[in-house]
């Protein structure tokens, strides 16, 4: 196999990767613990209940009574609403 047939497979693997595309699909749903949630947003525990308690937060998972949790998705679409450009900076 010569450079050329080996970087144009290379190419084609990348553009079609069906397991990784069900993967990536599959862990927007996956609900991290709270503690999971602020250790990803690099936050203290304190600030994340704050955050939270504000309704400012991401929409939160009921897992039990007592435990919440934050799918991957419900914390980008929170980060996003975050996002300002770089001349607003505060």
């Amino acid at each position: 196999m010569t450079t050329r047939e080996a970087k144009s497979r290379a190419r084609q693997r990348q553009q079609s990767d069906p397991a990784h595309d069900r993967e990536t699909a599959l862990s927007q749903h996956r609900v991290l613990s709270f503690l999971d949630w602020c250790w990803l947003n690099g936050i203290s525990v304190a600030t994340g209940r704050r955050i939270l308690k504000s309704g400012k937060g991401p929409t939160i998972t009921r897992l039990s009574t007592r435990r919440i949790g934050i799918t991957v998705a419900n914390n980008a679409r929170w980060q996003q609403t975050l996002e300002r450009p770089s001349g607003d900076a505060e």
